[in-house]
């Protein structure tokens, strides 16, 4: 039995979301097919039982000055569950370092469960209904899986890592920094649309992104360029962009157990010379640095080697990386 999808009058997407659709003359069909299955304003029981299987999440937030940030949290599975089809109750801890602070009833939430070693990755966003300092529950009023494209494959291991933690800030990229971008494979973005017009579409959403080790371009301390490779169509992070070009990026040093997050703006690049844009690559994004923190060693995980995704097959990196470009 086909499960129906968005059932509701108004669209799940906002303005920058069909904005983008019709540029690309794909809205009709994008629309037509949510409602058939796909974007729902509950969760599906296979979903629900999902996250409760996971040791970390992401989730998308707001700080206090409403910049985006994409965050981790973490806890034995079963630390996040779902007590109906409607709402998630996440119990866990935030990482040292976290820029968003304590969790407070009437916040915008995107959240992200993905399970990297089966490339299973489920959205929910909502509003927080309750919050303590055990946890939060979230009110869904969106959700939807995502393929495995671009994922690769890592096991995490709960560790003791026996190192320091510590927390520092900067207004750009350390060469250290760079050095980590440069050889991403994996990181994750925070974006958001408030506006109030956008009904039931509104919020914020966490993304992941994926590619091989040199698709993040960092051209300085203040600039990176990645490319947008083929999705879902749905364009929830450049909607939320087009209107509000606030991002926040979270890389995961795998090996050291750090968090490195990029507060940018960002910047959609829909043509340009596509001969010198990886192979794969629709359009591209820029993001103009405005703060990094890194917080060092606060990962409680150990991760298996990358395996990675045979979807990387159609895509390819940056011929020039300008890893090491001068500040």
């Amino acid at each position: 039995m086909t499960i129906p999808g968005w059932t509701r009058a108004e669209s799940p997407f906002h303005d920058g979301e069909v904005a983008v659709h019709d540029r690309l003359g794909i809205h009709a069909v994008i629309e037509a097919r949510v409602r058939r299955a796909g974007i729902r304003d509950y969760l599906l029981d296979q979903h629900r039982e999902f996250f409760p299987m996971l040791p970390f999440m992401l989730v998308g937030r707001l700080d206090a000055q409403g910049w985006p940030w994409a965050t981790l949290r973490v806890g034995r599975p079963g630390f996040v569950t779902s007590p109906d089809a409607h709402t998630l109750h996440f119990g866990g801890r935030s990482l040292p370092g976290d820029p968003c602070g304590a969790f407070h009833a009437g916040e915008a939430l995107g959240t992200l469960g993905i399970q990297l070693h089966t490339g299973r990755r489920n959205r929910a966003n909502g509003t927080v209904t309750a919050a303590d300092g055990t946890g939060f529950t979230l009110a869904v009023n969106q959700s939807f899986g995502n393929c495995h494209k671009y994922i690769q494959a890592r096991i995490p291991e709960w560790c003791e890592r026996g190192t320091k933690e510590s927390v520092a800030e900067a207004s750009g990229l350390s060469m250290a920094d760079r050095d980590l971008l440069s050889a991403a494979d994996t990181f994750f973005i925070a974006s958001a649309w408030l506006g109030g017009d956008a009904g039931i579409a509104r919020g914020v959403d966490v993304s992941h992104k994926g590619g091989w080790p040199g698709f993040v371009r960092v051209e300085d301390a203040q600039t990176l360029t990645v490319p947008d490779f083929v999705g879902n169509s749905y364009f929830n992070t450049l909607g939320n962009l087009m209107l509000d070009p606030r991002a926040g990026l979270l890389f995961i040093d795998f090996a050291a157990g750090d968090l490195v997050y990029v507060a940018a703006r960002a910047e959609i690049l829909w043509d340009g010379p596509q001969t010198e844009w990886p192979r794969g690559t629709q359009r591209l994004v820029r993001f103009h640095v405005q703060r990094v923190r890194r917080a060092a060693g606060v990962v409680p995980f150990t991760w298996s080697a990358a395996e990675y995704s045979p979807a990387l097959g159609t895509t390819g990196v940056w011929s020039v990386p300008c890893a090491n470009a001068d500040a």
